[in-house]
């Protein structure tokens, strides 16, 4: 039977990686197999994966245009800890989506803009407009955080 793993956790995010790469990009990333891997993976094995390997591999899925797995584990357990736990368990999670669509919604209106030919250097997005899409994302990643906190907490 598959173990679950806890949401946010490292070993999660190990699977993540899993699904994400093939054994030959895993073996090519980090000179070990996936049953390896796996093995890591395993909340009850005492085999853990290295740092290094770990950022190998979140390199890996970032250059096949996926998501960091490794690292938004790390930042999930550190602002697991960070943020007052008490305080997650009062969150109205309803009220945290609308406020992450809204944020999608600024997201979405600072790329068009950016986009836009009329704007600063027309179709190609000038430094500025990057940061402010970097920010946007930030602020939509960050309330996206605090809804799996919270739902991780009920």
């Amino acid at each position: 039977m598959a173990k679950i793993r806890k949401t946010g956790s490292i070993e999660n995010g190990i699977m993540q990686v899993l699904k994400t790469l093939n054994e030959k990009e895993i073996q090519e990333t980090i000179g070990k197999s996936s049953s390896y891997l796996r093995k890591c993976s395993d909340p009850s094995q005492q085999q853990q994966l290295d740092h290094n390997d770990s950022v190998k591999l979140d390199i890996a899925c970032v250059k096949k245009g996926k998501a960091p797995h490794l690292c938004l584990a790390h930042e999930y357990i550190i602002s697991n800890i960070a943020e007052n736990l008490e305080e997650h368990k009062q969150n109205d999670i309803d009220s945290m989506l609308v406020k992450s669509t809204i944020l999608h919604g600024k997201l979405f209106e600072v790329v068009k803009e950016a986009e836009d030919p009329k704007s600063e250097k027309g179709v190609q997005i000038s430094q500025l407009e990057k940061k402010e899409i970097m920010e946007a994302i930030k602020n939509l990643e960050d309330k996206i955080m605090k809804i799996k906190i919270t739902v991780d907490q009920k």
